[in-house]
């Protein structure tokens, strides 16, 4: 009996935890980093450690019935002649105002000085005005645009937090 009675609670816990979440969708382009400090790791040539931060407009994305227009990245990582780590925060700004904070990290695929694939994964950590208390993850992934910018698609899921009454 006590057996049946924990398999209930945990099917209607999943079950209401799971319907709170909803899946989203959304895809754009990174303009090439406007801001970028670097310094020389030391152990080989080309290894630095860098700080940048940039912008990019989104095409698609729509969470609560808020249009994405664009948003702002800082990151920090470690890169080669062949590859970028990076780990940073990105903030989306929506039609109405408000925004949603994202936690992120990644790796990219270099040649010759210029992005060519990569991907991440990310946490929503909270957010503005109706994104206040928003959670969510998901990943990206991206491919180098001609301009030394990048393409990016994600997918990921999100709960909104319920409104006060």
């Amino acid at each position: 009996m006590r057996y049946k009675l924990l398999c209930t609670i945990a099917v209607i816990a999943f079950a209401v935890f799971a319907s709170g979440q909803t899946k989203h969708t959304f895809s754009g382009k990174c303009a090439k980093p406007d801001n970028v400090k670097t310094l020389p790791a030391g152990d080989q040539d080309g290894h630095v450690f860098l700080v940048q931060q940039g912008k990019c407009t989104t095409e698609k994305g729509e969470i609560g019935g808020a249009k994405s227009k664009e948003g702002t990245y800082v990151e920090h990582g470690d890169a080669t002649a062949t590859r970028v780590k990076v780990a940073g925060v990105y903030t989306e700004s929506y039609d109405g105002g408000d925004k949603v904070f994202y936690d992120y990290q990644g790796n990219t695929t270099v040649k010759e000085g210029a992005p060519m694939t990569g991907t991440n994964k990310w946490q929503i950590t909270g957010g503005t005005g109706k994104m206040k208390g928003i959670k969510g993850m998901g990943s990206c992934t991206f491919k180098g645009a001609s301009d030394g910018g990048l393409d990016f698609t994600c997918t990921g899921t999100h709960t909104l937090a319920v409104a006060k009454q």
